[in-house]
């Protein structure tokens, strides 16, 4: 059955605007013509599409547009999606920083901040507290932003547990010491729709919007203080019943082992969270004390911050192996703080999925690839920044009402 509005005028505009403005996400000025072929709709419903669109500010036009080969004649007005007028608002809470951006409709990242540490390194400081400090700082990214023609369309956040779906409710964010804690009261509402994600997510969305997991299934590993993980499957995020699919962090590693601070034991977290491995590197945990350091230790070939990272990479594949034979995904990505550590974590993790997968040791295949995002430690705040752009563009008629 057709969807509310499915069938009417009104619901088919409002589906061809967003349809030409994805159509022009990729980057490339398109014609008229261009659109229309990529589309299957005439050039006359182009046309008066576009110009729609031009008006509200959502398009700008470069002449001319580069002509296909062999084709007849001066090639059309190049279109493209403006860089001034709507753009997407992400942010970031983490364990220890805050962070905020500003994304056009093109994609490209035009305000930027980030905040080292919140309250007590921002473990068991309220929301309250944390909220308002990125409160300044979103205000602060938009006033920069507006200097630049550019006016919020929608805000993300982007944080580390276990959000309630379709709400702003975190139900529980262990490394934040969070419980129950509804976001909602707490974030501006004048910078558009507001949305709360958890931040592994959103790093796997931004993987996937890059366009190197388009269409693909992956499972997309994301640290900071805590492990993360989201499953991709046909291209489409896995969220499960609740929202709360991805938990890799709290898959047992060791059953009677470590306690975990989500009060469970011998989690992956207790043995490959960032503080358990700085710990077993001879590293005390603290403010400026991060991967970054221990990756110079490993760099530097210090044995015990290498045999750390050895041993997280084998708890991190033994979990991975679990999910890899449950799922069946094509490749294992490795992002966030994680990334900075995979010369030395990429072998015992492949190691381990060698060993315990059921196409590598079924003798069926090779193991999976595990790969490293390029995104790093920037993939969550970047897809949250995403995440708004692309709300923005699936309802180009909410802006063209502004």
């Amino acid at each position: 059955m057709a969807g509310p509005g499915a069938l009417t005028q009104s619901g088919i505009r409002r589906r061809n605007l967003a349809r030409v403005l994805h159509a022009l996400a990729a980057g490339e000025p398109l014609s008229r013509a261009a659109v229309a072929a990529r589309l299957g709709l005439t050039r006359a419903a182009v046309s008066t599409l576009v110009d729609e669109l031009l008006r509200g500010g959502l398009l700008t036009e470069r002449d001319p547009a580069p002509g296909r080969p062999g084709a007849v004649g001066r090639p059309g007005t190049g279109l493209l999606l403006a860089d001034r007028g709507p753009c997407g608002v992400g942010a970031e809470i983490g364990v220890d920083h805050l962070a905020v951006c500003v994304m056009d409709l093109r994609g490209r990242v035009r305000v930027r901040r980030r905040r080292e540490s919140h309250g007590r390194d921002g473990r068991d400081t309220g929301p309250e507290v944390v909220l308002a400090g990125l409160t300044d700082m979103l205000r602060a990214a938009v006033a920069e932003a507006a200097d630049a023609g550019l006016r919020p369309a929608g805000l993300t956040v982007a944080v580390p547990g276990l959000v309630v779906r379709n709400t702003a409710t975190v139900l529980h964010a262990a490394n934040l010491g969070w419980r129950n804690a509804d976001l909602d009261g707490l974030l501006p509402r004048d910078l558009g729709p507001v949305t709360v994600e958890n931040e592994a997510n959103l790093g796997a969305l931004a993987e996937l919007w890059s366009g190197r997991g388009a269409g693909e299934s992956f499972l997309h590993v994301s640290a900071e203080a805590g492990i993360g993980a989201a499953v991709v499957i046909d291209g489409e995020l896995l969220r499960g019943a609740h929202g709360f699919a991805g938990e890799l962090g709290h898959l047992p590693v060791r059953p009677e082992g470590r306690a975990c601070r989500c009060g469970g034991r011998g989690c992956l977290e207790a043995y490959a969270g960032e503080e358990a491995l700085l710990r077993a590197a001879g590293l005390r945990p603290g403010p400026g004390i991060r991967v970054g350091a221990l990756a110079a230790r490993c760099e530097a070939g210090e044995p015990t911050a290498l045999r750390a990272v050895r041993q997280a990479g084998t708890a991190l594949g033994i979990a991975l192996s679990g999910a890899v034979n449950l799922l069946d995904p094509r490749r294992v990505v490795l992002g966030g703080a994680l990334s900075r550590l995979a010369p030395w974590l990429l072998t015992p993790v492949s190691r381990e999925l060698a060993r315990r997968t059921t196409v590598a040791a079924g003798g069926r295949g090779t193991p999976v690839p595990v790969t490293v995002s390029p995104l790093g430690p920037d993939g969550p705040l970047l897809g949250a920044a995403r995440h708004s752009v692309r709300a923005a563009l699936d309802d180009p008629a909410a802006l063209l009402r502004r």
